[in-house]
């Protein structure tokens, strides 16, 4: 199917925000508005929100990138994922008024887009459903136990490890510093990396302790529609996997019918071959036209 692609540009609070509409020629009711995880802007990592957004309207679905205040081309000072709720607010104004006939809006993100997509989508009933790539619910002692379960048993296997080793260039010390670093994280209290914004996030969110608590919270609240997409060879969707591995809560919430859940073995956080972007395209669009 064809489609065009829009500069668009939109205020956000005292700053200017700028974006890309991909826009097939038959538009259906529902699209999606793509976040950026990370400190990057709209193109995304090997070009790969470009080549979504892309690829979603070649396929008759509406599509929306655009870089946070104080990103890319975007006006203001940098924020991170907990507080981008008016930014979120201000493209789905946008990209309503942009695509007539469109009523819907489901959100994709990736890593802290996830994150960012979980604080916000309870609060806009346009928001009807997510694509939550990779969730990003760092803690201190959950990346730790990933790396020591999921690393460091892997660099065992490896030859290149070995021959580290045999040929003397293995240094022992800051291995054993790291390891032991990492052994100490692994079995402390539970502390989120994240800092407390109280910007734009729902008193019952802000009261939840921890990253992955205030996380539940904005996923407990939301009542659409979720594809969650999980990358078989990435820590960051380790400690994702591993924390609902540990929690009931998480299990039964997942557990719902709303929610369906895809896993790509081999695939690496941002899903870089163009094998894997292709099938995280298609899961993504078979699943806003099945509902």
């Amino acid at each position: 199917m064809n489609f065009e692609e829009r500069a668009i540009g939109f205020p956000c609070r005292e700053s200017m925000l700028y974006g890309i509409v991909s826009l097939p020629e038959q538009v259906r009711s529902r699209g999606v508005l793509i976040l950026v995880g990370g400190p990057q802007y709209r193109a995304g990592s090997h070009r790969q929100f470009t080549l979504l957004a892309r690829g979603l309207a070649a396929q008759g679905i509406p599509a929306m990138r655009f870089d946070y205040r104080g990103m890319g081309d975007s006006e203001g000072s940098i924020r991170n994922f907990e507080d981008v709720g008016d930014d979120l607010r201000a493209a789905i104004d946008q990209f309503l008024a942009a695509v007539p006939g469109m009523t819907e809006i489901a959100i994709w993100g990736l890593c802290d887009g996830a994150s960012a997509a979980l604080f916000y989508a309870f609060q806009d009933r346009r928001v009807t459903g997510l694509v939550l790539l990779n969730p990003w619910v760092r803690t201190l002692d959950g990346i730790a136990k990933t790396t020591l379960k999921h690393y460091y048993r892997g660099r065992l296997l490896e030859a290149g490890f070995w021959k580290k080793i045999l040929s003397g260039k293995f240094e022992y010390a800051a291995a054993a510093k790291s390891f032991f670093k990492l052994v100490g994280s692994a079995f402390s209290v539970n502390k989120s990396d994240a800092p407390e914004t109280g910007q734009s996030i729902s008193a019952s969110v802000q009261r939840a302790e921890t990253l992955p608590d205030r996380m539940f919270a904005g996923f407990n609240q939301f009542t659409g529609k979720v594809l969650l997409i999980i990358s078989g060879a990435d820590l960051t969707a380790q400690e994702f996997s591993d924390m609902v591995k540990a929690s009931s809560k998480w299990q039964r919430l997942l557990a719902a019918a709303r929610v369906n859940q895809k896993r790509l073995e081999g695939a690496d956080h941002t899903f870089s071959r163009r094998v894997w972007r292709d099938q995280v395209c298609n899961w993504t669009s078979d699943w806003i036209r099945s509902w």
